[in-house]
């Protein structure tokens, strides 16, 4: 099934928000709940949960432990995928620890930095490379995405060494936009633009 990038968006976020509602004691939920938790409307989370064939109840809504394994059927890879970090400065670190809490099907195996005192051991669990052994330990581990925190100005170069030791998804956390690649999924995020962009509605409020 594909679906749009926005849709798979709202569904992690969709999960994410009902992992805290089952640990809340929460069984059920209705969208117009889902829907306020997301900030957006109702008909939105509908259209969304209809387009992965899950329907609720008009009585009870959504049964909340089968509409997380719902979106896990469709987001997840059923046999899991390993990540790497390149750059282990605080950024680095603080990614790393959160997946470090996590059990799911998205996993750090590696980290990668030019620093000699964090390469050769282990940071929050996960092993810390140097980077010219990248393509040897992405190849052997099977790694398929890889994120970026090194600083921006190194974000290009890499990006290339991802691409070049054979990573299928790149996620870049750096403020330098990266050039799209064939066969390569590229995402960006960039907190300046996210800070600006709280910066300039709170002014209007």
């Amino acid at each position: 099934m594909d679906l749009p990038g926005k849709t798979i968006e709202r569904l992690s976020m969709y999960r994410r928000l009902l992992f805290n509602c089952l640990k809340e004691g929460k069984h059920n939920i209705f969208s117009h709940e889902i829907a306020s938790l997301m900030h957006t409307k109702p008909v939105q989370v509908r259209r969304d949960l209809m387009l992965i064939s899950h329907s609720g109840s008009k009585s009870k809504g959504y049964i909340i432990k089968n509409l997380i394994e719902s979106i896990g059927q469709i987001i997840d890879s059923p046999e899991g995928q390993k990540m790497a970090i390149v750059g282990v400065g605080n950024l680095g670190r603080a990614v790393i620890g959160y997946f470090s809490e996590k059990k799911q099907k998205l996993s750090i195996v590696a980290a990668f930095d030019i620093d000699s005192e964090k390469t050769n051991r282990k940071i929050s669990g996960i092993n810390c490379y140097h980077i010219n052994e990248m393509q040897e330990i992405i190849k052997k581990d099977n790694i398929t995405i890889g994120v970026i925190t090194v600083p921006k100005d190194n974000a290009i170069e890499i990006s290339n060494k991802l691409i070049n030791s054979g990573i299928k998804g790149i996620l870049n956390l750096t403020s330098m936009p990266l050039k799209e690649t064939s066969n390569i999924y590229l995402e960006e995020y960039d907190i300046i633009t996210s800070l600006e962009k709280a910066a300039y509605f709170a002014s209007k409020v």
